[in-house]
């Protein structure tokens, strides 16, 4: 997976923000932790920055966190996009569990690894694999996440995958620099 090794093609926009980017950013980062660089990039346009904002699915949906952020963390990692991928294993690596083990497959390994002891990790990181090399899902996997998985979950998940495909595309055509807490590809 490349890395950047170019300057940022855009800088970020610098504090004091405008009102309404001010108000969107404290609604979304945690108190006390600066606005990420990609926030800060996308909001150089405020019209996108809002509606990236408004369709955001970090918010308590048909997924359990562990599901939303397996088929994220697979999604930018197929992108490689280290940066997105390392932001959401530092802020919620831990909180679901992943394994080193796991982490490393994420990035490098396949579904079939043996550190994924469960069908539904093994069946969203396939998922995941599916849309990114063809974008869409053959009948022999829809059969298996249907059975384990409701059509709102299905929804969801496709819908992250591309909404991370998206963010991913941003961090790489970007160059963005990477959070200096930020996980690490060659870490894993």
């Amino acid at each position: 997976m490349a890395q950047h090794t170019q300057a940022p093609r855009l800088a970020p926009l610098r504090p004091p923000y405008d009102g309404a980017i001010q108000k969107r950013l404290d609604a979304i980062m945690p108190d006390g932790v600066p606005p990420l660089t990609l926030f800060t990039t996308l909001a150089r346009n405020p019209r996108v920055f809002e509606r990236m904002m408004s369709g955001g699915l970090l918010d308590k949906g048909t997924l359990t966190l562990r599901q939303r952020e397996l088929m994220i963390d697979r999604t930018t990692a197929r992108c490689g996009a280290e940066y997105e991928w390392g932001v959401h294993m530092t802020f919620f690596g831990d909180r679901v569990a992943i394994t080193k083990e796991q982490s490393a497959s994420i990035i490098r390994g396949t579904p079939q690894d043996a550190c994924w002891d469960t069908e539904n990790d093994r069946l969203i990181l396939r998922m995941a694999d599916a849309l990114h090399d063809t974008s869409t899902i053959d009948d022999a996997l829809w059969a298996d996440l249907a059975a384990e998985f409701s059509d709102e979950q299905i929804i969801e998940l496709v819908v992250l995958a591309g909404y991370y495909h998206t963010i991913s595309f941003c961090c790489r055509a970007f160059n963005l620099d990477m959070e200096e807490f930020g996980a690490r590809f060659d870490a894993a």
